[in-house]
């Protein structure tokens, strides 16, 4: 038998099927990017996504959901009322007597000079509003409530043109809310700019 030929092979053989089995497992062990359409809790932490279409399919009629504000840039807390790093941030107001739950969002943000959009969606799922009460939502990958996940290479962070936001915002059993924020010509992440 030719050993110096069978033992090369055989090494050979061995050192694939450990490197197969190495990479198996770091690839279990990676985080996949997460969906935009998955749910999202407010942990700022998964990976956000453009989606080619939107994927609400809330036919409601019914009053009760409202955009109070949306905004981009020059951005408030508004519970301190001062002035925090530009996001995309909307305050949403419950004008209905029950409580709302299901809520989802979907927004799209366009390039005014090269006309270029992305889509972005979320399921907000942590988000109860009680009959009659406001709160605003956040994109800004915090770790708090109502703070969400977003791509920090999507448009509205790239684009030193002007960048305009078309807003939905979905609740169980009401019509969807729309609205709009625009960010101005510059780049994001100014605080109070």
């Amino acid at each position: 038998m030719k050993w110096k030929l069978i033992v090369p092979i055989a090494a050979g053989i061995v050192c694939v099927a450990v490197a197969v089995g190495v990479a198996s497992s770091i690839g279990a062990n990676s985080p996949t990017p997460t969906a935009t359409n998955s749910p999202v809790s407010g942990t700022g932490t998964a990976q956000v996504l453009p989606v080619a279409s939107n994927p609400i399919t809330n036919t409601s009629t019914g009053p009760g959901l409202v955009i109070v504000g949306a905004m981009a840039e020059n951005n408030v807390d508004p519970a301190t009322k001062q002035p925090i790093a530009d996001r995309l941030q909307v305050q949403v107001k419950n004008m209905s007597t029950s409580p709302l739950t299901g809520f989802e969002i979907y927004y799209t943000m366009t390039d005014a000079t090269t006309k270029k959009s992305e889509s972005y969606y979320q399921r907000l799922t942590d988000l109860t509003l009680p009959a009659g009460a406001t709160t605003t939502v956040f994109f800004d990958g915090e770790k708090a409530p109502h703070h969400y996940p977003y791509n920090r290479y999507s448009i509205y962070r790239q684009s030193k043109n002007r960048v305009d936001f078309e807003i939905e915002v979905s609740a169980t059993g009401v019509a969807p809310a729309h609205g709009t924020a625009v960010k101005g010509a510059g780049t994001g992440e100014v605080v109070g700019g």
